[in-house]
């Protein structure tokens, strides 16, 4: 299934500056280990050691974090949209 993934600005130098990248992946996992292998170097920002989702890394999937929808195992339909969303510190 055909799924688009958003950059982030800060993230858009990894993906040669590309906002969006299209991946073939049935699961939020498989889609962002796509990115990783299209962008080397793209995962170190978005895995921790174990594989699991950094903690400032949000992920939303149609508007839904994906945590709640099963997190990297969350299947993915044909047409939907990833958002990687870094959280920001503020002050």
């Amino acid at each position: 299934m055909t799924c688009t993934i958003r950059i982030p600005t800060q993230l858009r130098p990894l993906t040669a500056g590309e906002g969006e990248v299209t991946v073939e992946a049935a699961t939020v996992g498989e889609a962002l280990h796509a990115l990783e292998t299209t962008y080397p170097g793209f995962g170190e920002r978005l895995f921790d050691d174990a594989g699991g989702l950094r903690r400032f890394v949000n992920v939303f999937l149609a508007d839904e974090d994906v945590r709640f929808l099963g997190g990297l195992e969350a299947p993915i339909e044909s047409g939907q949209t990833l958002s990687i969303v870094p959280a920001v510190a503020g002050g």
